[in-house]
């Protein structure tokens, strides 16, 4: 037995003798934490998550079990080859099974209240019959790699819906913040049976360019008060949007909110009119007062219908297959690059070049690709 153990058994009171209030006295009911780390024991017991073949990954998925659609996901995001050669496999079986639901994008400018929002208007979603999938890409740091992995208890009341799904990913380094396997993940949900799918970006800059890429429908979500409105977001997240909710319009906010909306109406009549036909509307919202969120989701359903009847809807999927090969091919390349030892071990070595002034980026850059192209 540990000693520490033996401290606080002995710290104890025996039958007969009357509990001692002292500071090394431990009283009933306070649970010593474990001594030896969970992830070791299970190692020892050789109790672990089970481990599903190909075929139960699939059907796990298509019958709508969270637990094994989880799972799925997480492989998706693993770095480890063995997983991602599965994972390939279960999108595979899974893809004829996915592409019916509705897509929706949501971006915005720091505090623009996304989560507050994403909350009120999925519990609008789930309340019409709908079953939602909410995918949020966390910020990962760009020294440690690490995220928050916070939404669930930033949508407390959607995150127990039992019509609704949070999944939340770190963006690993990727850019702008979008998860790489943000687009497989939306094919495994869609085939797990969720008619609805938000992605929330983190409002960075330039991942909005890669969600409206996988999206039928984007959302850019604004507040009032921040300064000048329409310097303060880059023209080309204003050409991207379908719809603009100012958000928190309520109190003494109504008026400002109505005066930033007749704004973006007036700047939207400045660009060209997407491809869809479709004219993007300028909406007033609260989400804390669940108030213009309806409005908002009529405005996602009548832009669907019209871009299903002009054909957008279709050609926008297609065009998105293109764009997620190329982008493949470009995650694929990149694995390669690095994955490669001989590069793995010279990076080091010409990093401390580059820091001392020998070598430029450009010689360093074309001395990796050499060694990469390098036959064994």
């Amino acid at each position: 037995m540990p000693r520490s153990h033996q401290r606080i058994r002995a710290n104890k009171p025996v039958a007969g003798e009357e509990c001692r209030h002292d500071a090394l006295s431990v009283r009933d009911g306070i649970a010593p934490p474990p001594s030896i780390n969970p992830d070791i024991l299970i190692q020892i017991t050789g109790k672990k998550k089970k481990n599903y073949s190909v075929e139960e990954y699939i059907n796990g998925v298509l019958s709508g079990n969270r637990t094994i659609l989880s799972q799925a996901i997480t492989l998706l995001e693993s770095s480890n080859k063995k997983h991602f050669r599965i994972a390939q496999e279960v999108i595979e079986g899974c893809l004829p099974h996915s592409g019916k639901s509705v897509r929706i994008g949501i971006t915005g400018v720091p505090g623009a209240g996304k989560s507050t929002f994403i909350e009120t208007f999925g519990k609008h979603i789930t309340g019409s019959g709908r079953k939602l999938a909410v995918l949020t890409i966390d910020p990962s740091s760009s020294r440690t790699r690490g995220s928050i992995l916070g939404d669930k208890t930033r949508m407390e009341n959607l995150s127990v819906d039992p019509n609704a799904f949070i999944r939340p990913s770190p963006s690993a380094g990727t850019l702008g913040g979008v998860a790489r396997k943000t687009r497989e993940t939306i094919i495994l949900c869609e085939a797990a049976g969720f008619d609805t799918i938000i992605v929330e970006t983190v409002g960075v800059g330039q991942s909005e360019t890669a969600v409206s890429s996988m999206v039928d429908f984007f959302l850019l979500l604004m507040i009032t008060g921040s300064g000048d409105e329409l310097q303060g977001i880059k023209r080309g997240i204003i050409e991207m949007a379908d719809t603009i909710a100012i958000n928190k319009a309520d109190g003494e906010n109504v008026l400002e909110a109505e005066k930033c909306a007749a704004e973006f109406r007036n700047a939207l009549h400045l660009f060209s009119s997407p491809s869809a036909g479709w004219d993007p509307k300028v909406l007033t919202c609260s989400a804390k007062e669940n108030t213009g969120v309806s409005e908002i989701w009529e405005t996602v359903c009548d832009f669907g219908r019209s871009a299903r009847e002009s054909g957008f809807f279709e050609e926008r999927r297609k065009h998105q297959a293109v764009t997620r090969m190329h982008d493949a091919i470009l995650e694929n390349l990149k694995d390669s690059f690095y994955g490669n030892m001989k590069i793995y071990e010279l990076i080091p070595e010409l990093e401390k070049d580059l820091r001392s002034g020998k070598i430029t980026s450009f010689q360093a850059a074309s001395i990796l690709l050499d060694k990469y192209h390098e036959k064994d």
